[in-house]
């Protein structure tokens, strides 16, 4: 995505060491500095550290229509500005996109996430993904929190689609390089993809926010067997026990909490999911902590809220002490009593830092 280094006193060119890249900054013209150190010989003279700067072009980020908020953001904590696109809709239902400035042989981040109209935001990422490879694009990173389709990564019952590898198999043939996404409902989603894919999880977040509580007896609950993996990491950043409920689901949107395993009497419990959607389960789920010894104050840790149907109304009922969500699909503070939004796009923002800098994103997860 880089230029080649120049040096910044004579203006002449230099070969690029990405080894050497020690930081980022801003030049007074608003592009972006990459200050880079190396050694070298000269003849009759020891050797010698030299110093300079290489100039790389700002990143250009774009976003869909499915999240504005989050665009801001991001773009906000990474010091860029959204690029310009434009986006319509037809009044026959048809979408049209049109970058405003080039892309030739940039590197381009689009954002859009998966909200309560998905097919649209699918689409209109289709095309944005289509128009940057068609504009001679050099790279498309598709920023993706929330992975529509994600539930349907599996044949469950005889003639469904496997609808989550067919998502990701057209946003492949549409030009993304590179997904990055948040909390996937399975890890098994990343292997639907032939091109790289950050699966990054939120559970840093949460458990920096409730740390800060400094609860006592806090034992961490998977809403179902599928949930343990996740439910157990964060159960380890917290230093809390492992809960895991059996849940029978009787139909789309309806379950039965058949079975609670692990010790929950006198203990505050967290539920922690990848997703709230019409919320219906989190009644029955919270009645049977209750039942079996639990603190009464119960908190849910959810990464999306899909809040459709009567989820509000749900939720309302359930009474949860705190319904903690991030925003990585829009959503209304105090929609409801006890709802806590977390942001994610400072998260966003130092995944792509690490990105363009060629770092390990792990150590997002390590330090």
């Amino acid at each position: 995505m880089g230029k080649r280094p120049v040096d910044a006193t004579n203006g002449d060119n230099h070969p690029s060491d990405e080894n050497g890249i020690k930081k980022y900054s801003l030049g007074t013209d608003g592009r972006r500095l990459a200050v880079h150190e190396r050694e070298y010989t000269c003849r009759n003279s020891p050797k010698t550290n030299e110093r300079f700067y290489g100039i790389i072009e700002l990143m250009h980020l774009f976003a869909g229509s499915s999240h504005p908020l989050l665009a801001t953001a991001l773009a906000k904590e990474l010091g860029a500005q959204l690029g310009k696109v434009s986006l319509k809709a037809f009044s026959c239902g048809e979408r049209y996109v049109k970058y405003g400035e080039t892309l030739r042989g940039k590197d381009v981040y689009i954002l859009q996430t998966g909200t309560l109209n998905p097919n649209e935001d699918l689409m209109e990422l289709y095309l944005m993904c289509q128009a940057a490879k068609l504009s001679f694009a050099s790279a498309v990173h598709v920023i993706i929190p929330h992975f529509p389709y994600a539930r349907q990564d599996r044949v469950a019952q005889p003639r469904e689609p496997i609808s989550a590898k067919l998502v990701a198999q057209l946003l492949e043939s549409a030009g993304a390089d590179h997904v990055i996404t948040l909390d996937l409902h399975s890890d098994q989603i990343q292997g639907f993809f032939s091109v790289p894919v950050d699966a990054l999880d939120a559970r840093m977040i949460f458990a920096d926010y409730f740390r800060k509580k400094n609860l006592k007896n806090t034992v961490v609950v998977a809403p179902d067997a599928g949930g343990a993996k996740r439910a157990k990491k964060f159960a380890d950043l917290l230093g809390a026990d492992l809960a895991i409920m059996h849940k029978n689901r009787t139909a789309h949107h309806e379950a039965e909490i058949v079975e609670v395993v692990g010790e929950i009497e006198g203990k505050t419990c967290i539920i922690f999911d990848d997703m709230i959607d019409t919320g219906s389960s989190m009644i029955p789920a919270k009645q049977a902590l209750l039942k079996r010894g639990a603190l009464a104050d119960v908190y849910a840790a959810v990464t999306h809220p899909v809040f459709s149907g009567k989820a509000h109304e749900n939720l309302t009922k359930a009474a949860f002490k705190e319904v903690v969500v991030t925003d990585s699909m829009p959503v209304k503070a105090g929609a409801f009593s006890g709802l806590t939004v977390l942001a994610i796009a400072p998260m966003l923002a130092e995944v792509i830092r690490h990105v363009e800098s060629g770092t390990s994103v792990t150590e997002i997860y390590t330090q």
